[in-house]
């Protein structure tokens, strides 16, 4: 049985007390901490930048998994590295030149993650697949929390998974966007294996982070 892991979003946790939030995360089981970074720009909503980051890094040693939704971000990359991102991953409608964005994160010895929106081919970033730590598939179209999960990507993660074992490539495949109790088992199945979840890990059952957390890697 595959190792399930989640990546708790703090998009939905409380912004005044971040850093007891991941602490919370942390003794709760969580394996990393997702951290959505967004423009206005290249999506419509404004979160948090590198000197956030670089503030709540003392508080865990998890793996910051950082999503970076912003455009142009390769001149960015380098701010998120040192802030203390550990996998930084982008999208490739925001680089002019995906292979060079990706070949800077490395250079950085960091993970490399590229993610894909519901409407994004996977041909976009095929023939990069055997070079990079992860893909992350977006179920909801980003820029907020508390979406519903676009079933219509589950073809997508089951394609991904084939081209990985045919190909015995290594890359994560991470699931991001209304990732619940009820859809978590379909995602894992089409061979998901890091979940991303905001909302049912910081509100279901009365906000118990760890039966939550617990719940979702059992699926």
């Amino acid at each position: 049985m595959k190792k399930i892991k989640i990546s708790p979003s703090i998009l939905s946790a409380d912004f005044s007390q971040l850093g007891k939030e991941i602490k919370r995360l942390e003794e709760a089981g969580a394996d990393m901490i997702h951290v959505d970074v967004m423009d206005g720009h290249f999506v419509p909503n404004l979160t948090i930048g590198p000197p956030v980051i670089k503030s709540l890094r003392k508080y865990t040693s998890l793996i910051f998994d950082v999503h970076l939704m912003i455009s142009p971000v390769h001149k960015y990359i380098k701010d998120f590295a040192d802030a203390g991102a550990n996998l930084i991953t982008i999208h490739p409608e925001a680089t002019e030149n995906l292979k060079e964005s990706l070949d800077l994160i490395k250079s950085l010895n960091k993970k490399v993650g590229v993610s894909l929106n519901p409407d994004s081919k996977i041909e976009l970033i095929e023939e990069n697949l055997k070079d990079i730590d992860l893909v992350l598939v977006m179920s909801v179209h980003p820029g907020f929390g508390g979406q519903k999960f676009i079933p219509e990507v589950v073809g997508k993660i089951k394609k991904l998974r084939e081209i990985k074992d045919k190909e015995n490539l290594k890359f994560d495949i991470e699931v991001d966007g209304g990732i619940n109790f009820e859809n978590s088992k379909t995602v894992i199945d089409a061979g998901a294996n890091i979940l991303v979840s905001g909302t049912t890990i910081f509100k279901s059952n009365n906000g118990d982070i760890k039966k939550n957390i617990d719940t979702l890697k059992s699926s």
